[in-house]
């Protein structure tokens, strides 16, 4: 919004309007719009690893709780925010509240889940994040017509209605039984608990599993961060890792954060390009909920793959497109901007199919209980990391490399997919205590794991 541009970050507003020598690409690249950006992912990356210790002693629902209560004092700060102090300080506290909620609620979903559908229900995680930033853009979008140059504070302060959702809906949610293993040896009340959820009173086999994985699990008297480290815990480690990374290498987070400004560097106008911003969403959300539907089905991989190369024949047109008709000064003609916005609702669409949801899916699944709170703690602070260093890049970038950022992304994108391809078991069905025979069966990870 230029009102709130002209607010906070005057030599944006100035640059933006009236400096007609500085190339297209350029207008945005201001270090405290950056760091703004930025603040909050480097306080979910540090966040994610105190909330790994309370989720593993307290539990998952508390962790939640916490979550939603930072993610309200950030909203309510921003929302009444009279300097950018009291801005970057509403970006901190919800990154904290991210950390906690990005720590904590996947975990949840993979343990309450039945095998067979644990890929729609986790997945309804990324769904809601996806129908989040619709909202968010549809608020942009309403906000920006306020005449007074004050709807910014309303569309900060929403984000208060979604953490109101998760913190209310946190107080009446039940344990996992999982944690109530794990915690308090509570083997009553996890079955009564199991029965619940599974619908049914057959439940032993599923009980005995998890029993077994807590009694592993509280043998470990050392941190759970140097367990993880052992050779036979290789293949989740190094998921952990590299699926957030990749996840991120997409280029979907310089998309999310910066759409609107990508879509006033080719030429849409302001209102124009937050009504863009909101047909991405729009996509986004109906991608996601096509994944839910087929995940179980097709499995895991076969979504990354289709959705690799979705993304990889976008990136390479997008950029040969802007290469040839956006220079350093004009525009696009209509016709071509709008090509590029169906091309990016197709990038979109290939990301929140494939590696938007089962990038927090798989993470969440592939842990054995001693580790898991630790490993989510890794895979969430390398996202965090990951989305910190592209927002803090991304601009500088785009002014940078121009059309060539397309291309950047796009490599990555054929780095991964293939990646996928040769070191990447699939997942799906498999009971969560007993996803070790996934890489016990791999033919790359079997030598890890010290059984053939």
């Amino acid at each position: 919004m230029e009102s709130f541009l002209e607010k906070f970050f005057s030599k944006v507003y100035t640059k933006m309007k009236e400096d007609t020598k500085i190339s297209n690409y350029c207008k945005f690249n201001n270090q405290l719009l950056i760091s703004f950006t930025s603040s909050l992912d480097i306080a979910g990356l540090v966040t994610s690893f105190f909330a790994s210790s309370i989720t593993k002693a307290f539990g998952r629902k508390p962790s939640i709780l916490v979550g939603g209560a930072a993610f309200l004092l950030g909203a309510a700060l921003g929302g009444t925010a009279l300097n950018l102090y009291m801005l970057i300080l509403s970006r901190i506290l919800l990154g904290v509240g991210i950390g906690f909620a990005n720590q904590a609620v996947p975990l949840y979903l993979s343990e309450m889940a039945p095998p067979k559908s644990r890929g729609a229900i986790c997945s309804g995680f990324e769904l809601c994040t996806g129908m989040g930033v619709m909202l968010a853009q549809v608020t942009n979008y309403a906000t920006d017509k306020i005449k007074g140059g004050w709807g910014w504070r309303i569309s900060l302060a929403m984000a208060a209605l979604p953490a109101s959702i998760l913190t209310i809906g946190a107080i009446f949610i039940p344990e996992t039984p999982n944690s109530l293993i794990q915690r308090n040896s509570d083997h009553l009340k996890a079955k009564m608990m199991l029965q619940r959820i599974r619908g049914t009173d057959d439940v032993q086999a599923e009980l005995d599993d998890l029993i077994k994985a807590s009694e592993v699990s509280k043998t470990i008297t050392h941190n759970p961060f140097r367990k993880i480290m052992q050779k036979k815990y290789r293949p989740q480690l190094v998921m952990a890792i590299v699926l957030p990374f990749f996840q991120q290498m997409t280029g979907i987070s310089a998309i999310i954060f910066y759409a609107p400004v990508l879509f006033r560097t080719i030429g849409f106008g302001e209102s124009a390009s937050l009504m863009s911003a909101v047909a991405t969403g729009v996509v986004g959300s109906v991608a996601t909920f096509i994944s839910m539907l087929i995940v179980d089905k097709h499995g895991r991989r076969v979504l990354l793959l289709i959705g690799g190369i979705q993304m990889l024949i976008s990136h390479v047109v997008v950029g040969g497109i802007l290469a040839a008709e956006l220079k350093d000064h004009g525009g696009m003609s209509k016709g071509y901007c709008i090509v590029v916005l169906v091309l990016i609702c197709f990038y979109v669409a290939g990301y929140w199919c494939s590696w938007g949801p089962l990038g927090w899916l798989i993470p969440s699944e592939i842990f054995a209980l001693e580790i898991r709170s630790a490993g989510q703690s890794i895979s969430v602070a390398v996202r965090f990391l990951f989305i910190f260093i592209l927002a803090q890049t991304s601009l500088s970038m785009l002014c940078h490399f121009k059309s060539g950022i397309f291309f950047f992304f796009g490599g990555w994108v054929a780095v991964m997919s293939g990646l996928v391809y040769l070191f990447l078991p699939e997942t799906k069905g498999i009971p969560m205590e007993q996803m070790e025979k996934v890489w016990r069966e791999h033919w790359f990870w079997k030598r890890f794991t010290g059984e053939e």
